[in-house]
């Protein structure tokens, strides 16, 4: 009995040897299928095109100039002329306010200026009166025919008149410039467009009564859209890289992939806060004669830093070394070489080669087995994580 038990422990000794050796078999298998993978590089020549490097920002479109058009005087509402979306030129007439109210203001100045000439023609005719009979006592009193009390009466008078004179005339100017300032009023009531372009916004409708006496009422806003200005937001770390009369282009939602080019009109000095985030405003002026750009347009800009255009390009993980200077693998056949190479414009994906490399070169960019365990790795969680 106990030889059958020895019997039956030697079997699975043996077997859980031979299953041993089984897995260690395929793991010599696995690693050296893998070693000799890992020999396959992954190899890319090197192209021609275009490069840069640049800052990625979002923005809105705005008119650069325009105008919000407000109501100097109360009223209602008689007339609106326009409507939106209108082209208009500058002193168009845009709406009417009632003016029944300044017209009579009007009309009752006039009518006190000519009532003043009125009394300043009889002074004048008066002093000329009071002139004759001082000239003639004056005669008279040399001749010892009147006495000095009466010349010196017609003196006085005479004096008397050219002040009232003095006084009715600038009662007159008074007058006039009230009258000016109630004619003015009354042309507030007819609307004029201050500048040309399109009526963007109406906020007032035919019948609305204004009250002009707190501020003025917002009636309209026209802007001239054949010109942009596109405020573009900058975080604080960009910023400081963003220069006047720099390159910009910037694309629209709705508009595909065609880009609009510029430069950098202004950098604002005082910054937004928007959730504790610091963000500047860049702003730049885009033309817009075809039309196609509206106001409030969403944007998506590019500052472009630096840029090549028909140049060597090679992938950047392919490039060791930063700044100016760099080494890159090149493979002719079965052999692999370093060679020295000067770097331009650098990317997140490409680099520029100025010179150590040609065209259609092969260039070593990775190990293939390596790429595929770090995919694989990435995807089952083996990667590095973020704080």
């Amino acid at each position: 009995m106990n030889k059958i038990k020895a019997l039956l422990s030697a079997k699975r000794v043996i077997g859980l040897s031979l299953g041993l050796l089984a897995l260690t078999i395929s793991l010599m298998a696995y690693w050296l299928t893998s070693s000799a993978e890992s020999t396959t590089l992954l190899v890319e020549k090197v192209t021609r095109g275009d490069i840069e490097n640049y800052i990625g920002a979002t923005g809105a479109l705005e008119p650069k100039q325009y105008v919000e058009v407000g109501a100097q005087v109360s009223g209602q509402i008689k007339k609106i002329y326009i409507e939106e979306g209108d082209l208009v030129q500058a002193g168009q007439l845009l709406a009417e306010i009632d003016a029944t109210v300044f017209e009579t203001q009007v009309q009752n100045a006039e009518a006190s200026l000519e009532g003043n000439r009125a009394q300043l023609q009889q002074l004048q005719a008066e002093l000329e009166l009071a002139e004759l009979r001082a000239k003639r006592n004056k005669s008279l009193h040399e001749k010892r025919a009147v006495s000095e009390d009466t010349l010196f009466e017609s003196q006085a008078n005479e004096k008397i008149l050219r002040a009232k004179i003095r006084a009715m005339e600038a009662q007159i100017k008074a007058d006039t410039a009230s009258l000016a300032g109630d004619r003015a009023t009354l042309g507030y009531a007819k609307i004029f467009a201050p500048i040309a372009g399109t009526v963007v916004t109406i906020s007032v409708r035919e019948g609305q009564t204004l009250n002009a006496n707190q501020n003025a009422p917002l009636l309209l806003k026209i802007a001239d859209l054949s010109v942009l200005t596109l405020r573009a937001d900058i975080s604080e770390a960009d910023v400081t890289r963003l220069e006047k009369t720099m390159p910009v282009y910037f694309k629209t939602f709705g508009g595909g992939e065609r880009r609009w080019y510029s430069t950098v009109r202004q950098i604002l000095p005082t910054p937004s806060i928007i959730n504790d985030v610091v963000l500047y405003q860049a702003l730049i002026d885009i033309d817009n004669t075809d039309g196609l750009l509206m106001d409030a347009m969403t944007t998506q800009v590019f500052f472009v830093l630096e840029s090549a255009k028909d140049a060597l390009l090679v992938p950047l993980g392919a490039v060791r070394g930063r700044g100016a200077r760099g080494e890159v693998s090149v493979k002719k056949g079965a052999q692999i070489t370093p060679v020295k190479v000067a770097v331009g414009v650098r990317n997140r994906t490409h680099a520029e080669i100025i010179s150590g490399l040609d065209e259609g070169v092969d260039i070593v960019v990775g190990d293939r087995n390596s790429s595929a365990r770090d995919k694989s790795s990435s995807m089952l969680g083996g990667g590095s994580r973020r704080p």
